[in-house]
């Protein structure tokens, strides 16, 4: 029996269609998400900043909590990659280039308070899967700090993955609180004070 050929449309396949829909989505989320947050937000208005129907939502997302969690995936993403590159290409000493990176990343936060409310305010207490998804971000970012800090970091014990993990919640406080303070302190000066907390992965 002969296959029917798939078909194209201003050529783009069935599937290049569906994922660029997805991707639609997921910066329409990013969007909306950041200016009304989560739990105010709907699939219709998600839906509507994409400019796109209610029925395309659900060929790409079975809830709600899955667009969130794909939304915090891609900005995080765009941020870790960031923060790795300055990190890598940083030619001072380690307290120097940790700076460097905590200064970087509250820049990112105060240039773009869309992304900063998903990637700091937003992810807490929506549900397990958010939970996890959150947590593993949270822990990439405490390894990044820990390279930055002592290269050889990745060949210490388990063990110090609790006092990364204590690090970053102290580095997100200090976010969460300048973030509603609208930002009183320059980039520079919070980082200093984020630096302080970060020091003890050097240890």
């Amino acid at each position: 029996m002969a296959t029917a050929p798939r078909r194209h449309y201003g050529g783009h396949s069935a599937e290049e269609r569906r994922l660029a829909r997805r991707e639609r989505l997921i910066e329409a989320a990013v969007r909306v998400y950041g200016k009304v947050g989560y739990r105010d937000a709907t699939v219709k208005a998600v839906c509507e900043a994409a400019e796109l129907t209610e029925r395309y939502f659900y060929e790409s997302f079975a809830t709600s909590e899955e667009l969130l969690i794909a939304a915090l995936n891609t900005v995080s993403r765009r941020l870790i990659d960031c923060l790795n590159r300055i990190g890598a290409e940083h030619p001072g000493a380690a307290d120097e280039r940790c700076h460097a990176v905590l200064r970087a990343y509250f820049r990112a936060l105060k240039d773009d308070p869309v992304g900063a409310r998903l990637f700091v305010l937003e992810i807490a207490r929506v549900g397990p899967a958010v939970d996890e998804a959150g947590a593993a971000l949270l822990g990439e970012f405490g390894e990044l700090l820990s390279r930055t800090l002592a290269p050889d970091a990745g060949a210490r014990p388990r063990r110090d993955q609790l006092v990364r993990a204590g690090v970053v919640g102290a580095v997100l406080e200090i976010a969460k609180v300048w973030i509603r303070s609208g930002y009183a302190k320059s980039t520079d000066a919070v980082a200093t004070d984020a630096l302080k907390i970060c020091r003890v992965l050097a240890h």
